[in-house]
């Protein structure tokens, strides 16, 4: 990584405080697994794929804890150009608006500036992946069977970060020769989801034209 990339992507700029693993549980073991097979230089296409023996449910509830942390990595590297006034709307171009919707406070959907849907947004998915009854972390407790819904809208609107940066602050990205590494990250994210089916294709519509994900 250059001296550059460290800079941007150091510890002080994420956006969130990271969930992390705990070393000597199943799950620290296969989000090693995970980073391996990336450090290796494998195939994004063939990286994703459940290894063999293990369960699906926690090969995905480590990705989506990874994804978390990176996607938020991302976010905080732009977040001080991406304010009230440069995006006013949660958008990805004239065609996309995205509306937040929660149980609390938002119980429509409501359009919000991107910055406060953001803030919004990396404050409930933290909520879910700390939740024991969502995301249990202790070996031989069962996944709930709401699991796989949650994560779905989870990496639904993870991918809504990916377009409003690529859509409004790729230049700030590229600016910083991150580019790369971004591109990486959205890849790795998009064969995930494609490999397990968990976001609709008509979600992905808004990167597909910039063939993003190929």
């Amino acid at each position: 990584m250059s001296h550059a990339l460290k800079q941007v992507f150091n510890k002080d700029k994420t956006f969130r405080p990271k969930r992390k693993f705990e070393p000597g549980t199943q799950r620290f073991e296969l989000h090693k697994k995970a980073q391996a097979s990336l450090n290796a230089g494998l195939d994004l296409k063939v990286a994703v794929q459940l290894p063999p023996g293990e369960e699906q449910n926690d090969w995905v509830a480590v990705h989506v804890v990874d994804f978390f942390n990176r996607i938020n990595l991302i976010y905080g590297t732009i977040s001080d150009y991406c304010t009230e006034q440069s995006c006013p709307v949660m958008s990805g171009g004239p065609k996309y608006e995205y509306r937040w919707q929660d149980e609390h406070k938002y119980r429509k959907p409501t359009a919000l500036s991107a910055p406060q849907y953001m803030n919004l947004l990396m404050d409930w998915i933290e909520v879910q992946i700390n939740n024991e009854d969502i995301f249990p972390t202790n070996v031989g407790t069962p996944f709930p069977k709401n699991f796989l819904p949650v994560v779905k809208k989870i990496l639904s609107r993870l991918f809504r970060v990916f377009v409003h940066v690529y859509i409004h602050h790729f230049d700030r990205i590229t600016q910083m020769g991150s580019e790369a590494h971004v591109n990486t990250c959205y890849k790795h994210f998009y064969y995930f989801v494609k490999e397990f089916n968990l976001i609709d294709t008509k979600e992905l519509e808004p990167l597909v034209s910039g063939q993003r994900g190929s």
